[in-house]
């Protein structure tokens, strides 16, 4: 792009907090923002004009969901997400590469990518193959779908999000599992290393800005290497992959953070609780993704700054206030936790919907409340 992606308003000077904006080719984002997760270019419950309303800046859209549909070379024909799904707001896809993880070693066992339980308290975990397999080239995959053979590689991972036309793409990785041994997770690295240089070589747009991933587990000597290599390639921004559990949200960052050019944006993938996010806010992060907002709320959970709500829960069943006073969104300002509680018993889709705009709105307001607190010297 012709200016730098990235500039820094204001800098904490208690912590590593910083506001900033980053500009892309559908607009400026102001940082530090959350970007909620439409999976399939959709919200699940809610429109895009909902999220919009909500003071949604960004969103990301899952790429291999996207290819596994061959929906691509159609998204190409509209010129990319923005008119294929009416939304002229930035958009970020990611690379596919969490598949790796999710269909391979994850795949069917209960393991996730951050776990309560610790490493060495999970006696026999094997690395099962799943529906992937991974090589130094790339992942051949089953789809999920229909069970047809796919491969995926940097070239094609990058063609894709270039065919999707997002405004922040990513670099294929392989995120491991957080019970992976020490050397498998150091070959994983270099493994991702290798396709951040050949996802590289492999774009041919300039409008879209391309971020590198930090891995490493839960190693600290890996997550620096993997942060001086990926530091050093000519990226646009930089993401950091998810740990082990709620002890490395940070520590990582302790790890990861210091090594990275402070002139370009950090995005942390996949988290998406609130005190991680203030705690990952003061350790120098961005921008955040996750499904939590969402998905919370598809399930009648609503969140507020006092506690999480279940609508479901009988004791609402004639309760007249908002799911949270002093909200103004859609839902609060509109209707009743009565109503809502109603909505979910009854099963109508409009209960999804209205939980779904207010934990966006919820969750626009917490980043808004972040960018004050930095700019006016309180974080």
């Amino acid at each position: 792009m012709a200016y730098p992606a990235f500039h820094t308003i204001k800098e904490s000077n208690k912590t590593l907090a910083r506001a900033g904006v980053l500009h892309t080719a559908h607009g400026d984002i102001e940082t530090p923002a959350f970007v909620p997760v439409a999976t399939q270019a959709a919200f699940k419950a809610a429109s895009f004009r909902d999220a919009k309303e909500t003071g949604t800046q960004i969103v990301m859209v899952n790429t291999y969901h996207l290819w596994v549909r061959d929906a691509a070379d159609t998204v190409a024909t509209f010129g990319g997400l923005h008119r294929f799904m009416k939304w002229d707001n930035p958009v970020m896809t990611d690379s596919g590469g969490f598949q790796v993880f999710s269909l391979g070693t994850g795949y069917g066992q209960e393991i996730s990518k951050l776990m309560h339980t610790k490493p060495e308290e999970i006696k026999s975990h094997v690395r099962t193959k799943g529906l992937a397999r991974i090589d130094n080239a790339g992942i051949s995959f089953r789809s999920h779908l229909n069970g047809a053979s796919m491969r995926l590689t940097p070239a094609v991972s990058i063609g894709v999000q270039e065919k999707l036309g997002a405004d922040i793409i990513f670099a294929l990785d392989e995120c491991t599992s957080p019970v992976d041994s020490y050397d498998y997770t150091k070959e994983s690295m270099q493994r991702t290393h290798r396709w951040a240089g050949e996802s590289i070589n492999a774009r041919t747009r300039g409008d879209q800005l391309l971020f590198g991933i930090v891995q490493g587990g839960r190693w600290q000597d890996l997550r620096e290497e993997s942060a001086r290599v990926i530091g050093s390639m000519e990226f646009d921004g930089f993401g950091i992959g998810g740990g082990f559990g709620k002890d490395d949200v940070t520590r990582l960052l302790e790890w990861s953070i210091p090594l990275l050019p402070r002139e370009k944006a950090r995005h942390y993938l996949g988290i998406g609780g609130v005190d991680d996010i203030l705690a990952s806010v003061k350790h120098g992060i961005d921008l955040f993704d996750c499904v939590i907002p969402t998905r919370l709320a598809r399930h009648g959970i609503l969140i507020t700054a006092e506690e999480k709500v279940t609508i479901r829960q009988s004791k609402y069943k004639n309760d007249q206030n908002p799911a949270e006073k002093d909200c103004l969104c859609f839902a609060c300002v509109n209707f009743s936790r009565a109503y809502l509680h109603h909505l979910f018993r009854a099963k109508e889709m409009l209960g999804g919907q209205l939980a779904t705009i207010h934990n966006l709105a919820f969750y626009n307001r917490l980043m808004e409340g972040i960018r004050n607190d930095i700019k006016e010297g309180r974080m």
